[in-house]
């Protein structure tokens, strides 16, 4: 199998504190300068100093770039049809989001053919690569139907083992909400589950409440299906404790926190997953990262990408929002666009560049991480590979 050394490289962010590093910051990231890397196919074989790589069969100089761990966004909403941007123009001119707006997009979905669902996936995971998003979280949730959640998970199952059955995403209309549950936990589940790792639940008001999340998430693992919770993104409630209290691998939103939830949180070592896409997005207020980090909560960040309360694939985008209006330092939100959203998927062969892990590097056009946040909006990636497969950019290679 042919190596390949990546060298040229000025700012490395490995993830890896084994790494050695100066200060407690570049610990934290792992974080090396003049560095290089080799990669033995699909996997990492080498990290260190530029000075003391070994040989390879491929040169790649990088030419002082910045190589950082591909982003992990364990938070989407891709199987999906039609549009809602007249939605999001009311909103901006002063009406609130409200759960409602998914049944729009259920009406859409249900009426696409399979063959137009794969090809939105298709376009929107290649626009995720382009901006350094290597692997990928993809709910169901827009059939609401056992046929039509069943569908979307095998569409979404085409681009990612990490498939997540979100039926219970609002009850929709004809049934009541107990109806519903029975159907979810019973013939849809039964079809969704051979397409899914993950079972999730909007438990929010005007969508599921506690008992009835609960209730669904316990069918869930009954088939092999961990947990996650969408839970306290419109107004306070008891998702996040149940959450907690479950031992589910994340919780996701987490805009409206009692001290008791961040407590719950820390103690359970449930991944708080933020999405400051959907607040940019709904002129909601923004989590407060600052308060989860300094209670010890693990933090991750996604782009929760949907076609209605934030259709953005950007993950450098939910950094600098991160920095900017959440409070978290940039190499915080770095940290938790990689490493933690591996952790948030109960990953630990991606978010980090370390010998026997998955070669997912992103190369930035830029000389440190720090540009991230310092130029939001610039499309600074300039190379992806993942399990060592160039996807975006092809650097000069050398013999």
């Amino acid at each position: 199998m042919t190596t390949t050394l990546l060298t040229g490289i000025t700012d490395l962010v490995t993830n890896d504190p084994t790494q050695a590093a100066t200060g407690a910051e570049d610990a934290f990231l792992g974080r090396l300068r003049d560095a290089a890397v080799v990669v033995d196919g699909a996997r990492v074989a080498w990290v260190g100093p530029a000075d003391r790589a070994p040989a390879a069969d491929t040169r790649v100089d990088l030419g002082g770039r910045t190589v950082i761990p591909g982003f992990v966004d364990s938070h989407s909403h891709l199987v999906f049809a039609g549009d809602r941007a007249e939605e999001f123009d009311a909103r901006m001119a002063g009406r609130a989001y409200e759960a409602g707006g998914i049944r729009t997009t259920v009406a859409a979905t249900r009426a696409a053919t399979d063959e137009q669902l794969t090809a939105n996936v298709a376009r929107l995971v290649a626009e995720m690569h382009r901006q350094g998003t290597t692997t990928v979280e993809i709910k169901s949730g827009y059939g609401l139907t056992t046929r039509d959640e069943a569908r979307s998970l095998a569409v979404a199952a085409q681009f990612t083992p990490e498939t997540t059955f979100l039926g219970a995403h609002v009850v929709p209309s004809g049934t009541t909400p107990e109806a519903y549950v029975e159907e979810v936990t019973g013939p849809m589940l039964a079809a969704a589950a051979p397409y899914a790792r993950w079972i999730d639940v909007f438990c929010e008001e005007g969508a599921f409440d506690v008992d009835q999340a609960r209730t669904v998430l316990a069918a869930g693992a009954a088939v092999g299906l961990r947990g996650r919770l969408h839970a306290n993104q419109l107004t306070y409630g008891g998702g996040v404790l149940l959450a907690a209290e479950l031992g589910l691998a994340a919780v996701d939103h987490c805009t409206f926190l009692s001290d008791a939830d961040v407590d719950a949180l820390a103690d359970s070592g449930t991944v708080a997953t933020l999405l400051p896409g959907v607040e940019f997005s709904t002129r909601q207020p923004y989590p407060d990262a600052r308060r989860l980090l300094d209670a010890g909560v693990r933090v991750a960040l996604a782009s929760d990408c949907n076609p209605g309360s934030c259709y953005t694939s950007s993950m450098p985008l939910c950094v600098a929002l991160a920095v900017r209006e959440m409070g978290m330092t940039p190499a915080e939100a770095l940290h938790a666009a990689t490493a933690g959203g591996a952790a948030a998927l109960l990953r630990d062969d991606v978010g980090v560049i370390a010998p026997g892990r998955s070669a997912d590097l992103v190369v930035l056009d830029a000389p440190s991480y720090l540009h991230l946040a310092y130029r939001p909006g610039v499309p600074l990636v300039a190379g992806v590979w993942a399990a060592g497969r160039p996807l975006v950019g092809a650097p000069h290679t050398g013999r």
